[in-house]
């Protein structure tokens, strides 16, 4: 099993900057991935970013709405991959999640972007961008 929590959510204006973390633990030695996924209301919840490794290497993967403005990032010796976001939108607004796989895919290929290729979620974060 593998936890995760994220932190980092608020209220922001148009423009702002805001750092998600999401720390995991438990048996974080068998992941392979983590990625950030938002939900807003009415929604579905869809792929923003993601991360993934294999021995040394590592892949970053952005949803073309957040290509430029946000960046993934991961520290492996705390366990923790960060996500900061530069020049929120209002259409930004969601419940992001943090997510953890162990499946093994190519690392830039697309079932990575998949919610249902993702057996460990955090409880969410709201982040909510004013106009």
């Amino acid at each position: 099993q593998v936890q995760l929590v994220e932190s980092g959510g608020g209220l922001v204006q148009t423009g702002d900057s805001l750092r998600l973390s999401c720390a995991a633990s438990g048996r974080t030695f068998s992941t392979t991935a983590m990625g950030w996924f938002r939900q807003a209301p009415g929604k579905e919840r869809d792929f923003v970013v993601g991360i993934r490794w294999s021995g040394l290497s590592t892949y970053n993967d952005y949803a073309d709405s957040v290509k430029g403005r946000f960046t993934i990032s991961r520290d492996p010796a705390k366990n923790t991959v960060y996500l900061q976001m530069n020049a929120l939108k209002p259409e930004d607004t969601a419940v992001y999640y943090c997510a953890a796989t162990t499946i093994q895919f190519p690392l830039a290929s697309r079932p990575y972007r998949e919610r249902a290729n993702y057996a460990y979620w955090g409880q969410g974060t709201q982040v909510t961008v004013s106009s």
